[in-house]
């Protein structure tokens, strides 16, 4: 899942970032048939509404547990190692007993939860969790890294946080918040916030490399030789480094690292960064301050999956993370796509695109093909105590409203209540994380909901002036200088069907695009809405077998696939009673024998083995 977006212009490389985006997961501030299949929307675990139906072909749960204090929604990332598995709590929502669960799997099919990581207040992991076993003269033992973003500003901190877990039932902490802090006498408040944290033992060395959630340089390498004092030694732009790997002119504009891994391969270290919209990158990092580039990936146009099942479409873009297999001759790649419609937005007086997407919830999307126009007409930050919105011109008006100190939802309740518009367009608010960082949102309601915009682009809406270096400088206190119901464009949003997020396989030799994957339901129109998220979030490559690997699907539960030389094959598939909502996946082998570790985001821990048909 991710919850940040990196602008690229054709004149410049920009990275920018938020705390959501359009395509993929995270629910924020409000900011992130012939079916057999019953209907509903992220009901998983109670009855038969809102997933699919079980199966299990050539995978036995071998043993599953629920973790306390889990939220809905609430268990992030998974790693194994030896005989404890460590899964991240998320909390975002109420930014409560975030951290991360420890679990004793020395007996597989009965795991015990012994211990929780309590994150530091106001902060909690997703992306990023991992255990690294390193020895360097600076340290020995097992090292837990997770990432920090921010919940509650007034106390979280941003940067990683580095456990000393050689005793998984004593958790020791190294350092807490560390990263690329603006303010050297309070660094971890002022750490950036990371979305996911990589650490890999480099012999004499041992780094990380940090996704920086805001700026363009975020890939942030950290020496942690001596993990009680890590040192901030390198941030790329990997835009700016290297440019090639953009594809301009397709749309394919929101470049940033979300994922990474690092893996020795013929006496180099080589890191696979998921770039977003400039897909999968091979870099050579043995000499981290100094990157190599590679090779890297680029997106068909039509895309290539959707176009296998019937239709043509434009790429979407959204690399999310990616593995090389075990014999490095291949890599996998998940496209994580959190929506499966896609949708135009242009100002049509100015004739410019924006950069908005729908809101999650299924009252607030435009059907597919259906198409709203209207004029804008600014409604403020549309809260309880701000001024009220004024009623629109009997639905052929579009709201605008500004982001800041209610919920989404609670904004468009209250257009609905004015009356009068036919939809409602969200644009950023000031300060350091807002401004021309776009941004989706959760939104329940009744119209079509688009954002979050580029506070820019709502300006110019209005044909307000902008300065982004003074909107960067505020505190989010300031609303915008627009008097509200203050006429504007004329807006245009148009909304097509293009299918969740899929797999792609790659020649790790260049990164030429092999094959595509996706579950049958993935590019069915019939399963857009009612089944849960369809997309597929992770792969975790075995450890036994040069061509088999396990993919997290949320509700499409766990699919196991084999890939050969220009294909990809589905061996294996399995959903529990009541259906699942899968985050990550990693897999460890125990007593000779393979399994996978699986995170269900509102349950807990599932363990997992394929039993391939003889």
């Amino acid at each position: 899942m991710f919850t940040r977006i990196g602008k690229v212009t054709a004149l410049a490389a920009v990275g920018v970032f938020a705390t959501a985006a359009p395509a993929f997961a995270h629910d924020d501030e409000g900011a992130t048939e012939e079916t057999q299949v019953a209907q509903g929307r992220d009901a998983q675990h109670d009855g038969t509404d809102g997933h699919l139906l079980p199966v299990d072909e050539n995978v036995d749960l071998v043993s599953k547990l629920e973790l306390s204090n889990v939220e809905p929604g609430g268990i992030a990332d998974v790693a194994v190692l030896g005989d404890h598995a460590y899964l991240a709590a998320f909390g975002r929502s109420v930014c409560e007993n975030t951290g991360v669960h420890v679990v004793d799997i020395s007996d597989i099919g009965n795991p015990r939860e012994v211990g929780f990581v309590r994150a530091p207040e106001g902060s909690f992991p997703g992306e990023g969790v991992q255990v690294v076993s390193i020895d360097t003269p600076g340290f020995t033992g097992d090292v837990l890294l997770t990432n920090n973003e921010i919940c509650s500003p007034d106390s979280g901190f941003g940067g990683i946080n580095l456990y000393d877990v050689t005793d998984p039932l004593q958790p020791q902490p190294l350092a807490v918040g560390f990263g690329d802090a603006d303010d050297p006498t309070n660094p971890q408040m002022s750490a950036h916030q990371t979305h996911s944290v990589f650490g890999w033992d480099a012999g004499d060395k041992a780094y990380a490399v940090l996704v920086d959630n805001q700026e363009s340089a975020n890939v942030d390498i950290v020496d942690i030789t001596d993990p009680r004092t890590p040192v901030l030694i390198a941030e790329h732009d990997l835009a700016a480094l290297f440019p090639e790997i953009l594809q301009p002119g397709q749309g394919l504009d929101q470049v940033l690292l979300h994922d990474m891994v690092v893996k020795e391969i013929n006496e180099r270290f080589v890191m696979l960064a998921s770039y977003w919209d400039a897909g999968y990158v091979q870099l050579d990092v043995t000499d981290p301050a100094n990157p190599v580039n590679l090779a890297d990936s680029d997106f068909a146009e039509p895309d290539p999956e959707a176009l296998e099942s019937g239709f043509r479409v434009p790429p979407e873009g959204n690399a999310h993370q990616a593995e090389f297999t075990a014999d490095n001759a291949f890599v996998i790649g998940a496209d994580e796509d959190f929506n499966p419609y896609a949708v135009t937005a242009r100002n049509d007086t100015d004739g410019t695109e924006l950069d908005a997407a729908p809101g999650s919830s299924e009252g607030t999307r435009l059907e597919p093909g259906e198409t709203i126009s209207g004029q804008a007409v600014f409604v403020g930050r549309a809260c309880p105590g701000d001024p009220a919105v004024p009623t629109g011109g009997e639905g052929t008006q579009i709201a605008v409203a500004e982001r800041g100190v209610c919920e989404f939802t609670a904004k468009v309740a209250a257009v609905e209540a004015a009356g009068g518009y036919e939809a409602v367009l969200v644009f950023n608010r000031e300060g350091p994380d807002g401004c021309n960082l776009p941004a989706g949102m959760a939104v329940e309601g009744n119209i079509p909901t688009f954002g979050v915009a580029p506070r820019d682009q709502g300006f110019a809406i209005f044909n307000a002036p902008y300065d982004d270096a003074a909107c960067r400088a505020g505190d989010g206190s300031a609303v915008a200088p627009i008097a509200v119901g203050t006429a504007g464009d004329t807006l245009t949003f148009s909304s097509y069907f293009d299918g969740w997020g899929y797999v792609r396989l790659f020649d790790a030799t260049d990164m030429t695009e092999l094959d595509t994957y996706a579950i049958p339901e993935a590019h069915d129109p019939r399963f857009a809405r009612g089944f849960g998220d369809l997309s597929v979030h992770e792969v975790a490559v075995s450890q036994e077998s040069s061509g088999l690997a396990y993919l997290s699907y949320y509700s499409g539960g766990l699919r196991v696939i084999e890939v050969s030389p220009g294909e990809i094959r589905e061996v294996g598939a399995f959903i529990d009673e009541g259906g699942n909502n899968f985050w990550g996946v990693e897999t460890f082998v125990a007593d000779g024998v393979e399994y996978a570790a699986v995170s269900d985001r509102d349950f807990g821990l599932y363990i997992l083995r394929y039993t391939p048909a003889p």
